[in-house]
Parts: structure tokens; C-alpha cells; sequence
């Protein structure tokens, strides 16, 4: 019994750790987008060095992510990891198809403006948020 706890209260800190990670990481992607985005445009200008540097850091810090986003699923219990994996599925089909169909409507001229990759990434999120809100109601 006693063992048990242990085990739990183990995993539970190895879960918090994890989770820690992962916020740093994602922090730190954000940042580095931010920096991406406007950084030409406040700090250095058309410096096309700099550029390619701050976009191959932010890329580098987004296989960080990556990797502490798998970490922090290896952590979870079976369960969680079944609702957050079927919830990432959910997000990639719409995201894929949502993503094609938003590009074909720029492409045929259907909508008056440019598709841009900030909607795709809105579709990403939202349907990733509330697939997994679904999910936990289900199965919990």
C-alpha cells in the first residue's frame, strides 16, 4: 500500500516537472515567433542574416517543444493519453481538411482576401480545445 502512494506520488512530481517543461518550452516558441514576426520590422531591419538566424531558432526551439510535448504525454496515465491523443486526430483531419478547403476558396477567388496561416492555426486550436473538452466529459 505504502508503495503504491510512493509510486503515485512519483509520478505525479515527475508529472508536474513535465509539465514545467513544457510551458517553458511553449514560452519560449511564442517568444520566438514574436521575434520572428517583428523583429525585421523593430530591431534589425532587412538584415536577411538575421532573419534566417532568429527563423532557424525559433524552428529549433519548436523541435523542443515537440519533444517535451511527448515527454509530457509519455507521463500521462493511459487514459489521458487515450482522450489527448484522439483529441490531436480530431485537430489534424479538420486542420487538414479545413486548411485544404480554406486554400482552395483563396485559389478559386470565393472569398476577398488572402488565406493566411493564422486561421489554420485558429482551427488547429479550437478544434484541439474543444475535441479534448469532449473527450474528458466522455470519458471521465
Amino acid at each position: 500500500m505504502n508503495s503504491d502512494k510512493r509510486k503515485s506520488g512519483d509520478r505525479e512530481k515527475r508529472s508536474s516537472v513535465k509539465t514545467v517543461s513544457l510551458a517553458i518550452w511553449t514560452t519560449l516558441w511564442v517568444l520566438s515567433v514574436a521575434l520572428a514576426t517583428f523583429g525585421h520590422e523593430l530591431l534589425w531591419g532587412s538584415n536577411d542574416l538575421f532573419n534566417v538566424l532568429v527563423i532557424l531558432l525559433n524552428f529549433g526551439i519548436g523541435i523542443g517543444m515537440i519533444m517535451a510535448i511527448i515527454k509530457h504525454l509519455r507521463e500521462m496515465d493511459e487514459m489521458l493519453q487515450k482522450i489527448h491523443l484522439e483529441s490531436m486526430g480530431i485537430s489534424l483531419g479538420l486542420t487538414v481538411i479545413g486548411g485544404i478547403s480554406y486554400s482552395m476558396l483563396d485559389a478559386t477567388n470565393v472569398i476577398p482576401f488572402d488565406a493566411e496561416i493564422a486561421g489554420v492555426i485558429v482551427l488547429i486550436s479550437l478544434s484541439y480545445f474543444i475535441s479534448l473538452l469532449i473527450n474528458l466529459r466522455r470519458y471521465k
